[in-house]
């Protein structure tokens, strides 16, 4: 398979691909061009990171500005919440409140609170609490129901 590779120093980037017969080395480009990356990249102390998807906890927005929470760090992301949950909708995050997302993987316990909201303790034993806005279709997922978007 020929290609060509050239960079362009203003404009969107943009990758085409050309083929004659959908064959095994096209769906292998295809399918390597859809493949979630399973990575982010967080920056702390003007210094940037690659985070694991598994290793994040949790993610929120304060004052206009989104944090990647890990066991034993807090990095800034570029990214707005919108944008890390659509990257991190392949794995097991959640939107527990307007300003929150949390990886359902790390949750360790859970505690029904007043008002329909849920208290979830992390296993580093941080607390968060899922709004009661989001806490009916939390429940869902739990007890592995569809949920509608």
């Amino acid at each position: 398979m020929k290609y060509t590779i050239e960079q362009i120093l203003s404009g969107e980037d943009e990758l085409i691909l050309r083929y004659q017969r959908l064959n095994t080395e096209v769906e292998a480009v295809l399918q390597f061009m859809n493949a979630p990356a399973k990575k982010l990249i967080g920056t702390k102390n003007d210094t940037q990171a690659v985070i694991d998807f598994a290793d994040v906890l949790y993610a929120e927005t304060v004052d206009r500005k989104t944090f990647i929470y890990t066991a034993d760090d807090v990095f800034r992301t570029e990214l707005t919440l919108a944008q890390l949950e659509e990257v991190l909708n392949t794995v097991n995050f959640f939107r527990c409140s307007k300003s929150m997302i949390i990886n359902i993987d790390k949750i360790a316990t859970l505690k029904s609170l007043a008002s329909n909201r849920i208290d979830a303790a992390l296993i580093n034993g941080e607390h968060i609490i899922i709004s009661r806005t989001y806490a009916s279709e939390f429940r869902k997922i739990l007890k592995g129901e569809s949920v509608d978007e």
